[in-house]
């Protein structure tokens, strides 16, 4: 029985042909011995131990230095008033040494990752300290992370139980307690409150129903629709005038002062409103840019100073033999 077989016999001392050549079909042969293939995965292996190590370090590295920076920037800080740096730059002074101490402590700790790994590669050394550096920054985002939950979860655990307790003693809502907790919350929702306060302070020792028309006729005259507004308004100063027993009249020109009040309180509000999400937004911005920056400098950091300290190989020398001379 004949076997039939893929390569192509070549007759001894003829040529290999191109066809034969470039057939993949025919075993190829490696100048790489298995034991050199062994040397270089082991080379280029990851050690978990050398990465945890700079990971650590560039852990410890960041946190005293930014006890350091606390301790400066509250040194510069004066209570008096008195030659304390504003606020817009002690934000960026804050924001550049985070950027700062990110790049050193991840320098740290890529030198260390680096070193420890015992590789004499320049590049894979300079790997582990990239992979120390990105295990130390998981770490970091899991912590901010885990406190800003823990912050949110505890405010609002409180918050409600606050509410709930003055709730259970007083009898009250929850709407009142938390209206009587945060006044200006208040005020800066509903500019209609101290409109309401007025008119309800004006009507003296009225019936209290005299006191709530005035109220709702009024709230309907600031903020009803534009096209019934006289009409709003002339119910309004009836009601005024019921309940607070004066002139039609007299009750018109409270009507008028009340809505000019009403819309500049708003105006005010509005723009409170808008200088706000500014400052929100500048300040979210500024954030991310430092945080970015802190990010893409510490990681470059930690690579270029893994790679400079790959270890240079170990070579074992043997002494020559010497052979004893023969004897005559």
């Amino acid at each position: 029985m004949t076997i039939a077989t893929e390569s192509t016999p070549v007759a001894p001392g003829r040529p290999i042909s191109d066809h034969a050549l470039n057939d993949h079909d025919l075993p190829h042969t490696s100048t790489v011995t298995p034991a050199e293939d062994m040397r270089t995965m082991m080379l280029h292996s990851v050690s978990w131990g050398a990465v945890f190590a700079g990971a650590t370090v560039a852990l410890i590295a960041q946190v005293i230095l930014n006890m350091l920076g606390i301790g400066i920037g509250l040194s510069a800080v004066d209570p008096a008033g008195n030659g304390t740096p504003a606020a817009s730059s002690l934000g960026i002074g804050a924001g550049l040494w985070f950027v700062i101490s990110g790049v050193l402590a991840a320098g740290a700790g890529g030198y260390l990752a680096g070193r420890l790994s015992g590789k004499p590669s320049t590049s894979t050394a300079g790997y582990h300290g990239l992979i120390a550096w990105a295990v130390s920054t998981l770490v970091v985002l899991y912590l901010l992370s885990s406190a800003a939950i823990g912050i949110v979860g505890g405010a609002l655990g409180t918050a409600s139980s606050a509410i709930g307790g003055v709730g259970n003693a007083m009898g009250g809502s929850i709407q009142t307690a938390a209206q009587a907790a945060a006044p200006s919350v208040t005020k800066l929702s509903d500019p209609f409150s101290g409109i309401e306060s007025q008119v309800r302070g004006n009507t003296g020792s009225d019936p209290a129903a005299l006191k709530d028309a005035a109220v709702t006729a009024m709230r309907s005259a600031v903020t009803g629709d534009a096209a019934q507004q006289a009409d709003a308004q002339e119910k309004a100063a009836v009601a005024l005038a019921k309940a607070q027993n004066i002139p039609v009249e007299q009750a018109r020109t409270q009507v008028q002062q009340y809505t000019q009040q009403f819309k500049d309180t708003a105006a005010k509000a509005k723009a409170q409103a808008i200088q706000a999400a500014d400052a929100t937004a500048r300040t979210v911005s500024q954030g991310a840019l430092f945080g970015a920056l802190a990010l893409i400098f510490g990681a470059l950091a930690a690579f270029f100073a893994g790679r400079g300290s790959a270890v240079d190989p170990t070579v074992t020398r043997t002494a020559p033999t010497v052979l004893s001379p023969r004897r005559a």
